[in-house]
This record gives C-alpha cells, sequence and structure tokens, in this order.
C-alpha cells in the first residue's frame, strides 16, 4: 500500500507539472528559464570600510530579489587582510561581516555574522538558504562546528541545530556533523539539511524547532560510515553518499535533489526518502567531484536545473525532465564569467544567476539572461 501511494503522489505531481507546463507562456519560460548568459562585470559594487570577501560559500535570494552572501573571513590569508593584522602589514583590507546583502544593481543592505556576532559563530561558513518567511539559514562545515543556524533578517539568532563540536555520526537524530547546506519547505515547515562532511545523509527537522523527523542515505536506504574505496568511474555507482553530501533543493512539486559531489551525481527524492532517480554530471572527473550546488529555474515548471560544478568550473544546465545537460555556462580562469572553484549558484525571480566562489575566487558574480 505504501508504494501504491508514492506511486499515486508521483502521478499527480507529474500531471500538475504537465498541466503548468502547457499553461505556461513561452515568452515567460524563456525569460524564467535562461540558457544562455552574459556576465555583469561590475557586480556588485565596491565595499565600504575597506571590507575585503574571503571564500564565498553561499548564495540565495529573498523575496524582494534581494541577493544575501556567506563568506569565510577566516579564510583570508594576512597580506588579504593586511590592515587586520597586529601591526597593519598595510593600508587596506579588513575582513568583512561573514553575511552580506545586496540588491539588484549591488549596492549593500545588510550585513552581520563573524567575530562581533553576540553569541558563537562557525568557524568554517558554508551555505546559504533563504526560507520563505525571508530568514536566513546557515550550515557550517569547520572542524569543531557541526552547526546549522537560523536568523533572521536583522541577524538575530532564532534557532540553532546540532552542538558545536558534538558528533555522533549518520544515524544521530540530534546532532550533525559538518552540514554543508539547507532547503525549508513552506508547506510543511521542514527544513531539509545536506549533512555533510562527516555524515552521509539527508536530515530532515522541523524548522521552528529543531525536532528531529526523518533522515535517509543513498537511494533512500539507512546511511553508514564505513570506509569507502576511492571514487573510480570505471566501477559501478556506490550505494552510500560519498563525502561531502554538498547540497539539496526542493522542487515546487515535492521533490528533493542532492548534490553528491564526489559521485558525480544528482539524485531526486520524494520528501519521505523514497528514491525516485539520478543522474551523472561529468563523470569522470576525480578528485573533489563535479555536483556541487544545485539551483532550478524559475519558469512555473521548473524545467531546468543549474548545477555548480567546482571542478571543472562550470554551471551545467539540465532538462529537469529528464536530467540531460543541454549546455554549461563559464570554464576555469579569473576573469569576470569566469570561475575558481564555484561553490554555489542562485537565481532571482528575473531569470538573473549569481555564483560563488571559493578558494582562488572568493568573488560573487551575476550573470543576467542573454535577449
Amino acid at each position: 500500500m505504501k508504494n501504491y501511494k508514492h506511486s499515486i503522489k508521483r502521478f499527480s505531481g507529474w500531471l500538475l507539472s504537465l498541466f503548468i507546463f502547457t499553461c505556461a507562456s513561452p515568452d515567460s519560460t524563456a525569460v524564467l528559464a535562461p540558457t544562455e548568459f552574459e556576465v555583469v562585470p561590475d557586480w556588485p559594487r565596491p565595499l565600504p570600510n575597506k571590507w575585503i570577501l574571503g571564500q564565498v560559500a553561499g548564495v540565495d535570494v529573498d523575496s524582494k530579489d534581494n541577493i544575501w552572501i556567506v563568506q569565510r573571513p577566516n579564510s583570508l590569508t594576512p597580506q588579504e587582510a593586511g590592515l587586520a593584522q597586529e601591526p597593519p602589514l598595510d593600508d587596506c583590507c579588513l575582513p568583512a561581516p561573514s553575511v552580506l546583502a545586496f540588491d539588484q544593481e549591488g549596492n549593500l543592505l545588510a550585513w552581520f555574522g563573524g567575530q562581533d556576532f553576540p553569541s558563537q559563530w562557525p568557524q568554517s561558513e558554508h551555505g546559504l538558504f533563504i526560507d520563505h518567511e525571508d530568514n536566513i539559514w546557515i550550515a557550517s562545515a569547520g572542524e569543531a562546528d557541526d552547526v546549522v543556524l537560523k536568523l533572521n533578517p536583522q541577524g538575530e539568532l532564532l534557532l540553532q541545530v546540532g552542538e558545536y563540536g558534538v558528533y555522533g555520526g549518520s544515524n544521530d537524530t540530534q546532532h550533525l556533523g559538518q552540514p554543508t547546506d539547507i532547503a525549508v519547505d513552506a508547506e510543511s515547515n521542514e527544513a531539509y539539511i545536506s549533512d555533510g562532511y562527516r555524515n552521509r545523509r539527508i536530515i530532515v527537522i522541523d524548522a521552528a524547532t529543531g525536532e528531529y523527523k526523518r533522515h535517509w542515505g543513498a537511494y533512500g536506504t539507512v546511511p553508514h560510515d564505513r570506509p569507502l574505496p576511492d571514487f573510480s568511474p570505471e566501477v559501478p555507482p556506490d550505494s552510500s553518499f560519498r563525502s561531502p553530501i554538498h547540497a539539496v533543493r526542493l522542487s515546487d512539486d515535492g521533490l528533493v535533489y542532492t548534490a553528491d559531489r564526489v559521485n558525480n551525481r544528482v539524485q531526486v527524492f520524494q520528501k519521505d526518502g523514497t528514491f525516485v532517480t539520478e543522474a551523472f554530471i561529468a563523470p569522470k572527473t576525480l578528485d573533489m567531484g563535479s555536483v556541487w550546488d544545485i539551483e532550478l529555474s524559475r519558469d512555473p515548471q521548473q524545467s531546468l536545473l543549474y548545477v555548480a560544478d567546482g571542478m571543472n568550473n562550470r554551471v551545467w544546465i539540465l532538462n529537469r525532465q529528464n536530467l540531460q545537460a543541454s549546455g554549461s555556462l563559464g570554464g576555469p580562469g579569473r576573469y569576470a564569467g569566469q570561475f575558481g572553484w564555484i561553490h554555489n549558484v542562485a537565481m532571482d525571480s528575473k531569470g538573473n544567476l549569481y555564483t560563488a566562489e571559493v578558494e582562488t575566487g572568493k568573488r560573487v558574480q551575476k550573470f543576467r539572461p542573454r535577449r
């Protein structure tokens, strides 16, 4: 009976998607599900106060189309943050606060976090999500972080999930293991956490209280923490997520998309953890893998997936119906429109794409749809 209900649910979602696809206007789809982009080279505008960004490890867009990022002040070298050294090495620069918000033109609107935060702040920020109430969720993947923070737009702490430095493994229902990303379901007010660098699972909690709901591993199975052989494209797909399970996103028709980074795959589930399908992106990629982050297009049927690939340094554009790549954006390099370890991708309501980079990049870029 359980499988029958799941089948009915999936079929109903497919019918709804088909109906929306049929009714949507071609013009709106072209704008909100773009496949070609051009970089906006002067975005964002220079920061005040001699601030400089470290590795940008998360980006998302709120209900007003403001763009929020989380960056890592601790990733800056002494030479990059010379003014912060004692004594100062030069007359610039200072680490910017961890969380910053920009408007569409790239003007800085708000900031908080980092060393001036009134309570403990993660050592290595990792992933940012804006929920349906414009609350900001931040994951943390530092060696002793193991927490997810929920904050309001003013930077006030609303909820902490997990404990700093407390880790109980992939089947612990009360603690996290270097989590990487969050997605919140507005309908159920549940938060889905990709957990993470230590653990190998998706864990679901109540977004208001942090109460544990459920969790699962690759293919919807019970996760484990046993050693895994090195990844090889010459052997069958592994039955376990491979650390890190790097990102999670929810579609409007009730599917959960996960970034199994080093296994070079997107795995798709129902919200109860039932496995639906998977797709492999640049499957021969070694080292850090090809699937770092996932975003859905903003057309009504969410017809495209944008997959950030930090190893090949491009954004893959996938047809959501069959998960086949139809094109890509960018390439390795340090010029505008190129990437140095692209880590995250997000889209606003106008179809503009925003990318975050770590390591050599240490920046956020904006790409507008090419008309």
